[in-house]
């Protein structure tokens, strides 16, 4: 069997830039393991699967997301490539795309901007109390002071004081070592972006246990980053930066209890795979 293979450079306005996704189109879905071994060989922090949704109206879709390691709950720049590739590649019509999720209905616009607007979750983040010891263990991961830390279902939330902070860390064997011994798997650190800058907040975010050591841009956790900062800045219109060694560029925007993230996607490859 053959099938096209699509590779998105999300959250990106030039290749090379923020975050590699590969996206395969389906008319049926392939057996969950062959789907596994197909983003294992790929080997990029997502692949993406999609089908149309059965008897569903223009512009729906069954939409899966892969990491090297597992099926995933949520992937912002997954989705956001799989809306580019639908729109750029496959003559996708509808004004909105309605991808349907383990996290629910998730809706992809195309902006007047040239932007993809993404319509998803408002997740909340809840303090961590009295646990000093869970942040010793992560300031000593990360080799840097942490203010405050928040639990959101699976993410581990750490504010940091400066920009210059987020940006220093590198040491993910240390930070796989911490998550192993806690409930959660992705750990987001964040911090106020620099005085004077274009952004509002920095970020970056560690998978290690799903075969992400560090995601490029990550949408997920802008779905907790976003309330998190609207609230300490008391501004709903965001712009943030994922500082990794790739680089991207989110646009947040809250209303009520969902995140509009926004970002632009360019195409890298389009290829076959044969299995």
């Amino acid at each position: 069997m053959e099938f096209t293979l699509y590779q998105i450079d999300a959250f990106a306005s030039e290749v090379f830039t923020g975050n590699p996704a590969a996206v395969v189109p389906l008319k049926e879905w392939l057996p969950d393991d062959v789907m596994q071994k197909i983003a294992l060989e790929n080997n990029l922090a997502e692949t993406a699967f999609f089908v149309p949704k059965e008897n569903g109206p223009e512009g729906h879709y069954d939409l899966r997301w892969f990491t090297p390691g597992a099926e995933v709950d949520l992937c912002g720049h997954a989705t956001l490539a799989s809306a580019h590739v639908l729109y750029e590649f496959l003559g996708e019509g509808a004004e909105a795309l309605s991808f349907h999720t383990r996290s629910g209905e998730l809706i992809v616009r195309q902006a007047e901007d040239g932007r993809l607007q993404m319509d998803f979750p408002a997740l909340a983040s809840e303090e961590l109390l009295n646990n000093q010891a869970v942040l010793d263990t992560f300031s000593a991961a990360i080799k840097q002071p942490i203010e405050k830390a928040y639990t959101s279902l699976e993410y581990l939330l750490c504010v940091l004081s400066t920009e210059e902070q987020v940006r220093a860390v590198s040491y993910v064997g240390a930070i796989e070592d911490a998550l192993r011994d806690t409930p959660y798997w992705g750990l987001v650190i964040t911090a106020p972006a620099d005085a004077g800058s274009e952004f509002d907040f920095v970020s970056r975010f560690f998978a290690p246990e799903k075969g992400v050591p560090e995601d490029p841009v990550t949408g997920s956790a802008h779905c907790r980053l976003a309330p998190y900062w609207a609230k300490r800045l008391d501004k709903s219109d965001l712009v943030a930066y994922q500082a990794s060694p790739r680089g991207g560029t989110v646009h947040c925007r809250m209303e009520g209890a969902r995140v509009i993230l926004s970002g632009q996607a360019v195409s890298y490859l389009k290829g076959a795979i044969s299995i």
